[in-house]
């Protein structure tokens, strides 16, 4: 495969990167926004305790997506953008935000394996808080909080052998409310489908990226060298032998001149003397054009003064 070839290839393979780039960060930004203001978060995050463990991370959580969306959405734009023209500027902006976004993932990862149980963690304390203070009656607030949860995760307590609450766990779920599964299994199965969907694409996203980064790197350096694939504006003339001019169709000469100035080049291209008597006729008669049944007897005259030039010139000047 030649080097234009590559470069052709190349372009394809960016183009199509960045289209799954931006459909990449479509998903995110839908995935950052439910995790935000979906119910199941945050009824989790409303909930008023001294000290909600949940709240901090998903404050946190939320601009750390929308940047990511930001950095995958910018650089798939002006990758883009320099492909179509071949800008070297541009696909260094692009190679500059996927580098970012690389490392972002990058960072998601290394917390996902160093810490896989912080979300759910956080999510179960909260839970935990607001169930010991709403079954110690406390305050009403707490048991409408606990009953805001219930109703999102379609569950109904928690089912402990280490509870300590007594006999007021039986008073929570009455009628079908008891047939519900215990919440604590509900937030982790919702969390566990939730971590999949969000681990799938990470690693989508960290597969785009590479492949961005790759493509991008290359084609800048092939821009760079000038080895663009349309050429826009860059022609190449092929030498030209010396002292030959450029030569244009003696029909068309004719049309433009006239048929007395086309005799006169003719014979001044063949060049012998037996054509100097033709010249000065040519020249005599070059201001009144006649059909050239007029001219065929002063040709015959002409025939009888030289006859040495017959062959060479007059006969061919008519012939055109």
């Amino acid at each position: 495969m030649g080097p234009w070839s590559r470069v052709r290839v190349a372009k394809c393979q960016m183009l199509v990167t960045c289209f799954f780039i931006l459909l990449l960060g479509l998903s995110v930004a839908t995935m950052v926004t439910l995790t935000y203001f979906g119910a199941h978060f945050a009824v989790i995050r409303r909930a008023f305790l001294e000290k909600n463990p949940y709240q901090a991370m998903h404050q946190w959580a939320f601009p750390a997506g929308l940047s990511l969306v930001g950095l995958l959405t910018l650089g798939a734009v002006l990758s883009a953008a320099a492909t179509v023209r071949e800008a070297q500027g541009l696909m260094a902006g692009g190679f500059l935000c996927f580098s970012l976004a690389f490392c972002a993932q990058v960072q998601v990862v290394f917390w996902r394996l160093h810490s896989p149980t912080q979300v759910e963690d956080t999510m179960l304390d909260t839970y935990d808080l607001v169930y010991e203070q709403a079954m110690k009656g406390t305050s009403h607030v707490r048991r409408q909080e606990l009953a805001a949860i219930q109703d999102v995760f379609l569950c109904c307590g928690k089912r402990s052998p280490f509870s300590r609450l007594g006999s007021t766990e039986a008073d929570l779920c009455q009628g079908e409310e008891a047939a519900r599964k215990d919440c604590l299994q509900g937030i982790r199965s919702f969390l566990r489908t939730h971590q999949q969907v969000a681990s799938s694409l990470t690693s989508i996203g960290l597969a785009l990226t590479v492949s961005a980064l790759l493509l991008s790197s290359f084609l800048w350096f092939a821009i760079r060298s000038g080895c663009s694939l349309d050429r826009k504006g860059k022609y190449t003339l092929a030498p030209r032998a010396c002292g030959r001019q450029p030569q244009e169709p003696s029909l068309f000469r004719c049309s433009q001149v006239g048929p007395a100035h086309c005799l006169r080049s003719e014979a001044e291209a063949v060049g012998p003397r037996g054509c100097s008597d033709s010249l000065r006729w040519l020249q005599e008669n070059d201001a009144t054009l006649l059909p050239l049944s007029h001219h065929l007897p002063a040709h015959r005259a002409l025939q009888g003064r030289s006859p040495s030039g017959l062959s060479s010139c007059p006969a061919r000047g008519l012939s055109d």
